[in-house]
């Protein structure tokens, strides 16, 4: 499986539409949901999938007031249950092939609305199925329930996961760590599976590793750590980074481990939401990352600045997103360009 930083060829996105993902709040989701696709859009193409034809005219209704580069979005008219396709989408690999060289296939792994907690998600299973139907690449079905956003690969043979998501028994509970991992290295090609514990508060995940650590290239890992002792996610973000600082990358040497802040409690209806600098997705030319409006936004985008040189850093505000306990990586998927 390639790193999130090897050139694109699109990336795709699936336009809001479930009212009930941001509950009471979902009127400002669009527009923010449109400054993701403007912000693509400058970097390269971007495929929105959207219910119909009539979806499809107000979409571009909506992207071209925001300036998006319609020249480089395309609309597929391809219904969907939720707006999450980091986790249902298709997560592609390259083949090896001793007689015909390196081939490009997608993985369409099981999808069970996160252990079965969020109502229908039947449409959203059969997305990469749909997508291939429509650009003709090939399909393997893994057989196991996993979501894009529980795994992170640093494109040499690691891959990163946690406990907390991958062994909850309302995923694969006839599977045991070892036989899990076995999937892991047969489908993505991977020689060492490394596992943090447990996620952030408010993630209705069980805990993806795309809210708390981050490769930024083969060898760096970056990890999300909260400063205050009496906050409820400082403990376990602790014991994720001294997990992080013991292991070892595919050749066994010690990654260098970053930090970013925690942003300041996000909650909504006195629950606290998932709000996470870690959930940042790198395009070909940028790296868009969540703001929450709080001072720690400096800091974090100073520190995406310092570890990806040569990419802009797009700041997009991400307070209404998070609503539907999710932000900008949860809502994209790349497709790599073939190796």
């Amino acid at each position: 499986m390639p790193a999130e930083w090897e050139t694109h060829l699109a990336t795709y996105l699936v336009w809001p539409h479930n009212r009930a993902t941001w509950p009471n709040k979902f009127e400002p989701v669009p527009a923010a949901f449109a400054r993701i696709a403007v912000a693509l859009s400058e970097c390269e193409p971007v495929r929105i999938l959207v219910k119909d034809a009539s979806a499809a005219d107000e979409v571009r209704r909506i992207l071209d007031a925001a300036s998006a580069r319609m020249d480089r979005i395309e609309l597929l008219h391809i219904s969907t249950n939720d707006s999450w396709v980091r986790d249902y989408g298709p997560i592609f690999v390259n083949r090896l092939d001793s007689n015909s060289g390196a081939r490009q296939i997608a993985l369409d792994w099981r999808f069970n609305s996160w252990g079965e907690k969020w109502g229908a998600y039947d449409l959203d299973d059969v997305v990469p199925k749909r997508l291939s139907e429509r650009f003709g690449f090939e399909v393997i079905e893994p057989g196991i329930i996993l979501e894009g956003g529980s795994i992170e690969v640093n494109g040499a043979g690691v891959l990163l996961t946690t406990e907390s998501c991958l062994l909850n028994p309302n995923r694969n509970p006839k599977l045991n760590r070892a036989e899990i991992e076995n999937h892991l290295r047969s489908y993505l090609g991977v020689t060492r599976v490394l596992w943090l514990g447990e996620g952030i508060v408010g993630d209705d995940t069980d805990g993806h590793v795309d809210d708390l650590a981050r490769f930024v290239n083969r060898d760096t890992i970056v990890t999300v750590v909260e400063s205050d002792p009496a906050d409820e996610n400082y403990r376990s973000l602790q014991d994720n980074l001294q997990r992080l600082r013991a292991m070892r990358d595919q050749d066994g040497r010690a990654f260098k481990i970053e930090t970013l802040p925690m942003p300041q409690p996000v909650s909504f209806e006195d629950a606290r939401l998932p709000a996470s600098y870690a959930n940042f997705y790198i395009a070909n030319r940028a790296v868009l990352m969540p703001t929450f409006d709080c001072a720690a936004d400096d800091q974090a985008a100073a520190t995406l600045g310092r570890l990806f040189p040569g990419r802009e850093i797009k700041r997009i505000p991400c307070s209404d997103l998070v609503l539907g306990l999710g932000a900008i990586h949860c809502l994209t998927q790349q497709h790599p360009a073939h190796s």
